[in-house]
């Protein structure tokens, strides 16, 4: 699986996310700068989290406007895996490649922890190496990742079986307290309809490595390396 990973200038997790792609692929991904206008041959594109931008205006509002982004967008219309994660998240909303938008966390204080997450879908790509309605462990670090879509909207994701992730507590419990930024219906993560874009607020990256905590996360990219090799 070839993969590349954008980097936009105030990310700060690209690295993270090179490594996890470098530990289960075996291969260096191509580090892509944004202001590129190419993109290079890859099964695989990675957004990855920071604050790109500085967060100015939205998050992920002036990402999403990168040159790169164009070339993002038509791979991915064409059928090209793209995985946004925390900032990508955004930046994927923004650019319309996803539904819906990460607004401020309901508590109005960043979240740094770590969380459990339930899968929702693993009949996709991203999500085969995972049980149906498994709970997970994984982290989170926002202040901008409360997901909110309109009614109509929402009822399309959840009726499409769209929702990847949703927060839960240690038992796969969806309970109030387990949901870190009040997203609507517990909503962690959203594939787009043709399931090739995968949004997610949570770090698998993070938790790719026993030795840093755990590889719940690690099982995504796993998932990827199975479906794209």
């Amino acid at each position: 699986m070839k993969s590349a990973v954008i980097v936009f200038p105030g990310s700060n997790c690209d690295r993270d996310m090179q490594v996890a792609l470098r530990e289960v692929t075996g291969k260096e991904p191509q580090m892509v700068w944004h202001g590129d206008s190419q993109m290079p041959n890859v099964d695989l594109i990675a957004i990855p989290g920071g604050f790109s931008y500085g967060d100015y205006l939205r998050c992920g509002a002036m990402a999403a406007n990168s040159p790169i982004m164009k070339e993002i967008v038509k791979q991915a219309n064409e059928g090209v895996a793209v995985l946004g994660v925390c900032n990508g998240f955004q930046v994927l909303t923004e650019c319309g490649l996803l539904p819906g938008a990460l607004m401020r966390n309901a508590s109005l204080r960043f979240v740094c922890k770590d969380v459990h997450l339930t899968v929702e879908n693993n009949t996709t790509a991203f999500t085969s190496n995972y049980q149906q309605n498994e709970p997970i462990l994984v982290s989170v670090a926002h202040g901008d990742g409360n997901f909110f879509a309109e009614p109509e909207t929402l009822n399309k994701i959840e009726g499409d079986g769209q929702v990847a992730f949703r927060y839960c507590n240690a038992d796969g419990e969806l309970v109030a307290r387990a949901n870190p930024n009040g997203s609507v219906n517990a909503i962690a993560g959203i594939f787009n309809e043709q399931r090739n874009v995968l949004g997610m607020m949570p770090h698998p990256e993070r938790y790719s490595d026993k030795a840093i905590g755990g590889t719940d996360g690690g099982r995504l990219f796993e998932s990827l390396m199975g479906a794209l090799s």
